[in-house]
């Protein structure tokens, strides 16, 4: 979300407003131009167009914001006001300004019924966006952090810097990426033996070797390479290209480099990928890497295939950390090794009585499966834990589901905000930014201390430091203490 197109908007609409003696109301139009911006990649007013409008009211409110059918009339007028801004202050053509009120005056008939569908209740799936915009939508979430400095290489010492655990490509895998992995005239392909051996050592003299410049077509860019891969084998995500540039160019000293075709080398020599403007260790880098280090005497550990896990044992290993594709893949071949509703019985039986984050992975899995998981997942709706999410896949696959009581929704919303928790004690700017764009309300959060849930202290005193509404977050505050109060009768 970009806070500073918002900021100003909201600044000149309340100028605007103030000049014609017309009330503004810049909260609810402050959430119209958040959500634009963060789900419809509207990033200015003159972005807004009729189709807007019908996706933020009738698809994405109903999804992320709690509020009664009633309410509607408050979204709609504030979303006319905003039309009757971007029309005065020529944001808008006259054309696209008559189709916004016409679609504005349909969405004021079916908003209602929108917020009062109980399948929109999956916004727990989802939930006040607490760990960024879709990302319990996502498969797995990625540890976060910011990317570290390339120009600092890590300690070689091992006891200082372990080893993270990387999977291995199969074999046959490896073999078949090496035929595409170019010889030069020093290194004839091996007359016999193992052509993965002698990859290995390849990759050993380019790393441990002085190349003189043969490898990146500078030396002191060679010199550099160990630290390079060193911490890409670290990472194990993508890393901007602009990131590895920075570094190189540290290296080069007063020297001028030429990026594209250093890295064009690079590839060549089979020890990085590079796709658009992020680059990569390729999994043949990555066993020649761990194969030198396990060669050094270093510990190199292989991360199992949580494919081959139970489900408990899969969403141990996600919870560990494993990079968005490796997490993708290991999930497909998990559910693809089992029929949908064994593979429901299994994710929810683990998640029953696990921790929040747990349960939010296995029922995140579990989101994936068709219809045909129904018995299974019904099954756990006498479940006080898993009941509400039960509830929101019946209803969002149109299967016949009990309504969700006032009570599941406020212990549901408490599930899904500690499943936030740690990531909202790593980066907790961000989340407060999350929670002025789409927190909970203060009439909800006032009520939640009522909610017999384990971390409902936790999730309240977090939301009383994070809340940016000096009321709202006054309002958690209170609601923690009757939380622990309450606890301790």
């Amino acid at each position: 979300m970009s806070i500073e197109w918002v900021n100003q908007a909201i600044d000149d609409l309340r100028a605007w407003g103030r000049v014609r003696e017309v009330e503004v109301d810049a909260d609810e139009v402050r959430l119209l131009c958040d959500y634009a911006s963060d789900y419809l990649n509207v990033n200015e007013l003159g972005d807004f167009t009729a189709e807007t409008f019908d996706e933020l009211l009738l698809s994405i409110y109903p999804r992320k914001v709690i509020a009664p059918p009633e309410s509607a009339q408050e979204s709609v007028a504030a979303a006319r006001t905003l039309v009757a801004y971007l029309d005065e202050a020529g944001k808008a053509s006259g054309d696209t300004v008559a189709r916004m009120r016409e679609r504005l005056d349909d969405i004021a008939l079916r908003m209602p019924d929108a917020l009062a569908d109980t399948a929109n209740f999956g916004m727990a799936k989802s939930l006040f966006s607490s760990i960024g915009p879709e990302s319990l939508e996502q498969s797995i979430a990625i540890p976060s952090g910011e990317l570290p400095d390339l120009g600092e290489a890590p300690c070689d010492c091992p006891g200082c810097t372990p080893l993270p655990a990387v999977r291995l490509a199969a074999p046959q895998d490896l073999l078949t990426a090496l035929e595409s992995v170019p010889t030069t005239d020093e290194e004839p392909p091996p007359a016999g033996g193992d052509p993965l051996e002698a990859w290995a050592r390849r990759v050993a003299r380019i790393l441990e070797q002085d190349t003189g410049g043969a490898v990146t077509g500078h030396a002191e860019l060679d010199e550099g390479l160990y630290d390079l891969f060193d911490m890409l084998y670290r990472l194990q995500v993508r890393v901007p290209v602009s990131v590895i540039g920075d570094y190189l160019d540290d290296l080069a000293g007063d020297g001028e480099i030429d990026l594209a075709a250093v890295l064009g080398r690079l590839k060549r020599t089979g020890l990085i990928r590079v796709e658009g403007d992020t680059a990569e260790l390729p999994p043949l880098a990555v066993w020649a890497l761990r194969e030198h280090y396990l060669a050094l005497g270093i510990d190199a550990p292989q991360a199992p295939d949580l494919a081959e896990a139970d489900a408990r044992g899969l969403i141990e290993g996600l919870l560990e950390g494993v990079p968005t594709e490796i997490a993708e893949d290991d999930i497909d071949r998990w559910l693809s090794g089992r029929a949908s509703g064994e593979a429901a019985a299994e994710l929810l039986a683990a998640a029953s009585g696990a921790p929040a984050v747990a349960r939010g992975i296995a029922i995140t899995i579990v989101d994936r499966l068709g219809a045909e998981a129904e018995p299974a997942v019904r099954g756990h709706l006498d479940d006080q834990e898993l009941r509400p999410h039960v509830i929101h896949w019946l209803a969002a696959r149109k299967l016949p589901a009990p309504p969700l009581t006032q009570e599941e929704l406020l212990w549901v919303s408490v599930d899904m905000l500690a499943l936030a928790m740690p990531a909202a004690e790593e980066d907790p700017d961000n989340f407060a930014a999350n929670m002025a764009a789409s927190g909970p309300s203060a009439h909800l959060i006032e009520e939640m201390w009522r909610v017999d849930h384990p971390d409902v202290v936790e999730v309240l005193e977090l939301l009383g430091r994070s809340m940016q509404d000096g009321a709202v977050a006054k309002a958690a505050r209170k609601a923690a203490f009757k939380a622990r109060s309450r606890a301790i009768r």
